[in-house]
């Protein structure tokens, strides 16, 4: 036998021993979530459903890199050679770690929103729910990205192992980035104070900065407000810790809506009390707890009529303000036209 070819078969055969240890673990992996799929099937539930299928992909990745480096110690390459694909592998299980726990996040917040519903009509513990999950998963997917990071880099030993010189320059850089970074590390206490505290929900209907719209995300750093007309403001989270802000449905979702009338002195107010409670019943978007009309004020032209509602929510509210509005409007110009605003002419004084 030829020398070069004795010397190179150990290799050979060696990287055909592990490609056949990474086979067997990927085998392994099939045969392992066929069963598990096959349990999960006798009682099926979203939380399993998740849960088997996003962790697959990083289970078919961690399992082989497992099998390898438990093989490496065995083969008989040199001992440099070892160490160096076992701290290759090793990086890569810590990778795979880290990717295995922001899936099993995306499975509890997925396997939530199944649970917690809130695009139902009476949604406002789902809405909690869904909001604290949301931020905390995100908050919880960087401090996994952090520490995974932070463990590859402590397996360098020149990394880990440094100087005094070192220390200072990357104290002084740590001040400059912190400072740097000041915005966002407080939008992420303001994340967490947010899930805490609970100042706003997915899907709550807000004012900001004078828009109204409905919250439709919750990031790490930011909030974007879905604006009436689909446009999207996009505000720091540490906006809503900081400002002032209206939550029309922190509570409750029902809300009191007005509409305001103008009409001439000679309007008969009873008859339009009675009208408007007849217009809130026939309208469907009323939900019969509050309504009325008053006189709210008098000018030395007409009369103001405010007219109260109550709705389920901020947007049958305004629905059913218009809607109001309209029928009261046209109510007048029908049964009472000399009750709509008009201006009287004075003559001159008589003459004494």
């Amino acid at each position: 036998m030829h020398p070069l070819s004795a010397s190179w078969q150990p290799y050979l055969w060696s990287v055909l021993t592990l490609l056949g240890v990474v086979l067997l673990a990927l085998i392994g992996h099939r045969l392992l979530f066929f069963a598990a799929g096959r349990i999960a099937a006798r009682a099926p539930s979203a939380g399993k459903a998740a849960l088997l299928r996003l962790s697959r992909r990083p289970s078919s990745v961690g399992l082989p890199l497992l099998a390898a480096f438990l093989a490496l110690p065995g083969l008989p390459w040199p001992q440099r050679l070892t160490a160096y694909l076992q701290h290759l592998v090793v990086l890569g299980l810590i990778g795979v770690a880290a990717w295995l726990c922001m899936r099993l996040l995306d499975a509890v917040a997925e396997t939530v929103g199944v649970t917690y519903r809130v695009d139902v009509k009476d949604n406002l513990r789902a809405r909690k729910i869904e909001t604290q999950v949301q931020l905390l998963r995100r908050i919880a997917t960087v401090l996994v990205a952090v520490v995974a990071g932070s463990l590859m880099l402590m397996t360098f030993p020149s990394i880990r192992h440094v100087g005094i010189t070192l220390f200072a320059s990357a104290g002084l850089a740590g001040l400059v980035a912190g400072m740097a970074a000041r915005s966002t590390l407080s939008n992420l206490l303001a994340g967490v104070q947010i899930a805490l505290t609970e100042p706003i929900r997915i899907d709550d209907v807000v004012i900001v900065d004078g828009e109204w719209g409905r919250i439709e995300e919750i990031g790490t750093t930011y909030v974007v407000v879905r604006i009436w007309d689909l446009r999207r403001l996009v505000v720091p989270l540490s906006y809503f810790i900081e400002h002032p802000f209206q939550n029309w449905t922190r509570v409750t979702a029902d809300l009191l809506g007005t509409v305001f009338v103008y009409a001439d002195y000679t309007v008969p107010v009873e008859e339009v009390r009675v009208e408007l409670r007849r217009i809130l019943q026939a309208s469907g978007m009323w939900d019969g707890k509050v309504w009325g009309l008053q006189v709210t004020d008098a000018t030395e032209h007409t009369i103001q009529l405010r007219a109260l509602m109550s709705a389920p929510d901020s947007g049958s509210a305004w629905d059913l303000r218009c809607h109001v509005r309209e029928k009261l409007i046209a109510f007048l110009q029908l049964r009472h036209p000399e009750s709509l605003p008009r201006l009287r002419g004075f003559g001159p004084a008589p003459a004494r």
